[in-house]
């Protein structure tokens, strides 16, 4: 069961690792990511911020999207956190059974503009936002479990 998907360009960091997989009782994270898949550093970095008793696992997103159709991830209270809103998209759009998506940071850069203060976007992830939005996705942004939600309908 699919608990949460997050986008956060940090992926697995003290936030995450505890706050957010604490709050959402989940057992498994799954970090869908082509560049850390792809990276031994990255992935050591990642083991070692992963909370204990919680199971982790590093894909790339395409093989992130056939474990999610093939149902390996079903036993698992599943938390996905993605790097990017177009990694994210691409989940959604490849799985169709995730229905929530949270906000968490984004990097600051140019050609991008300020939607809160964690997360910043590019007029083609503001279109990517607005066709998640038109095919029924709930959108927020949250940093942490205890903030209040900020629904992103509302501001783009």
């Amino acid at each position: 069961m699919i608990k949460m998907m997050r986008v956060d360009h940090r992926l697995l960091h003290g936030q995450v690792a505890f706050s957010w997989t604490s709050a959402l009782s989940a057992d498994c994270i799954l970090i869908a990511d082509d560049e850390t898949a792809s990276n031994e550093l990255k992935k050591s970095a990642m083991k070692l911020a992963k909370p204990n008793g919680v199971k982790l696992v590093i894909k790339n997103v395409d093989e992130a999207i056939k474990s999610l159709k093939k149902g390996v991830t079903d036993k698992y209270k599943l938390f996905i956190v993605v790097g990017s809103i177009e990694s994210a998209k691409k989940i959604i759009d490849g799985y169709s059974e995730i229905k929530t998506l949270n906000l968490g940071g984004t990097l600051p850069g140019p050609n991008k503009s300020n939607i809160s203060k964690t997360i910043a976007i590019t007029s083609s992830e503001r279109d990517m936002l607005r066709d998640l939005l038109n095919e029924g996705v709930d959108i927020n942004i949250q940093m942490v479990p205890s903030d209040s939600k900020v629904n992103v309908k509302n501001i783009i």
